[in-house]
């Protein structure tokens, strides 16, 4: 099993997605809600359709999300001014100001569990895992 490139990806995944997860509590924010605001503060307001589309996840598992979001008002959830049936999703102005504060957090994240690494190791790391997202057509924003 431990000669599986993908055993060992799934191990540091792991380690660094629990550790992410962990500095995120006593922020009261999961990963996948992390995730949600910073699509919302890179796309602006987006339809939960559009937003899902972006996330790689179901409609349904948005709207549970957005759900989350908006009663710790951190995400708005107002009406579409292009069609009065729809909504779209919005970062609210507490999740804006988080948001810059949760990217801190992932950035120590990242250079704890990468810290073993050269500069030189870290951008040849980048660059094969993009590399293999890209020949998969590996597009949406990982939640978890």
């Amino acid at each position: 099993m431990t000669d599986h490139l993908g055993y060992w990806m799934r191990m540091v995944s792991n380690h660094v997605s629990f550790a992410f997860a962990r500095r995120l509590e006593g922020k009261e924010v999961t990963v996948a809600e992390w995730v949600m605001m910073r699509e919302l503060q890179d796309a602006g307001p987006l339809a939960p359709n559009r937003l899902a589309g972006r996330m790689g996840m179901t409609r349904g598992a948005i709207s549970k999300l957005a759900d989350r979001l908006v009663a710790k008002a951190l995400v708005t959830r107002d009406d579409d001014p292009a069609d009065g049936r729809a909504h779209v999703l919005a970062l609210s102005e507490a999740g804006s100001l988080l948001v810059p504060d949760l990217a801190r957090l992932a950035d120590e994240n990242d250079e704890a569990a990468f810290a073993c690494l050269t500069a030189e190791e870290r951008a040849q790391l980048d660059r094969i895992l993009r590399k293999i997202a890209g020949a998969h057509g590996l597009k949406s924003s990982p939640t978890g």
